[in-house]
């Protein structure tokens, strides 16, 4: 059965959606927090407190989410835009380094690969040995996705944390394949972000950065805005600027109001449900749709373990376009780019549905 209520989202009648990797399904209670937004954002001059109030308070929700420090939680509008916020900040010198995987989400390298000074090294994160090969002391970075977006692989981020530690290097994380579907602690790492268009179940304009206090007390952006700044009342311009003390600091302008509107719906329906019953359940259809593949000898990228793999199941395939295409017109949603099927799992989906993906699998190869 599934978890979630199917009905509580708009999936089309007769619609096996196994894309959350790409874009989940908006939740029906979205439109009401639309509106609700509509009707604060409509009050004239009481309109700003009421909509900054919802940004700060969703910020405590995520912070629980988490589990860290509601200080160390801040808005930005994509995880491009918080890495890149990161990367400004830190004062590199020729000849620094970070490590990553060579098939890391562009969102998390190319503000590292377009930074004067700074050069990439390649390993296999799933291989504390060559991550730690890698390393040497003039490594500033660690930066790793938890779940890959292009074969599922779950990495070992405690693993990788200690040899960070060890290398004198940062841990950055990209929980985006992660959160939503399982429960993150993200004071593993020292900055970490994630959208919230997939698994929880918000929509684009809005993404979580987190600042871990404790270990990078220091930490300031090279730029800030009116929001990211401690401004009380008309600003005095020829007095030094103090920043927020809190991870507001990464906020430069106004948040994406209409979107913490629209998260805060989605933890409400997230929240229903146990800590970790989520990821029980979709894992429970990852291990399921990966017997079938091998049952069939259809060969898939990710890891059979259920410990190193996500939401996601991987088939690499020059076809993959026309594939995903032919599946869709079986009503049967997946994703398809970067030369490999996707299917993403979510708490609206159930095991019956992996007979239809497999036959319409089938049927499109």
């Amino acid at each position: 059965m599934p978890l979630f209520d199917p009905g509580a989202f708009r999936i089309p009648p007769g619609t096996v959606h196994v894309c959350a990797g790409g874009e989940t399904p908006v939740l029906r209670s979205h439109a009401a927090a639309f509106d609700r937004y509509g009707a604060d954002k409509s009050m004239g001059p009481a309109s700003r407190p009421r909509v900054d109030e919802e940004a700060e308070r969703l910020c405590a929700r995520l912070a629980a989410f988490w589990s860290v420090a509601p200080a160390e939680i801040g808005l930005v509008s994509s995880v491009a835009e918080g890495m890149s916020i990161l990367v400004e900040s830190l004062d590199w010198r020729v000849g620094d380094n970070v490590v990553v995987a060579a098939d890391e989400y562009p969102s998390v390298v190319a503000p590292l690969a377009l930074r004067r000074g700074v050069t990439l090294r390649f390993a296999d994160m799933m291989d504390a040995e060559s991550v730690a090969a890698a390393c040497d002391g003039r490594t500033r970075m660690i930066a790793v996705s938890a779940v890959s977006m292009v074969d599922g692989r779950r990495h070992d981020l405690a693993a990788l944390r200690r040899t960070a530690d060890g290398a004198g290097a940062m841990l950055v994380v990209d929980f985006t394949q992660a959160s939503g579907w399982m429960p993150i602690e993200a004071s593993v790492a020292d900055f970490a972000f994630s959208a919230c268009y997939k698994w929880m179940l918000g929509i684009t304009g809005i993404a979580v950065a987190y600042w871990n206090r404790a270990r990078q007390p220091g930490w300031a952006p090279a730029t800030a805005g009116w929001y990211s700044i401690a401004m009380a009342g008309r600003p005095d311009w020829s007095q030094p600027v103090a920043l927020r003390a809190d991870a507001g600091r990464f906020t430069r302008g106004n948040p994406s109001h209409a979107g913490a509107y629209v998260m805060h719906a989605a933890l409400d329906f997230l929240e229903a449900f146990p800590r970790g019953a989520v990821a029980a359940h979709v894992q429970g259809l990852t291990t399921g749709l990966l017997a079938r593949l091998d049952a069939a000898g259809i060969a898939s990228t990710t890891p059979r373990d259920p410990a190193r793999h996500g939401a996601n199941i991987c088939i690499a395939h020059e076809r993959a376009a026309p594939i995903v295409a032919a599946m869709a017109e079986q009503a049967v949603l997946a994703w398809n780019g970067r030369g490999r099927i996707r299917f993403s799992f979510h708490g609206y989906n159930d095991a019956a549905e992996l007979d239809r993906i497999m036959d319409a699998l089938h049927h499109a190869l």
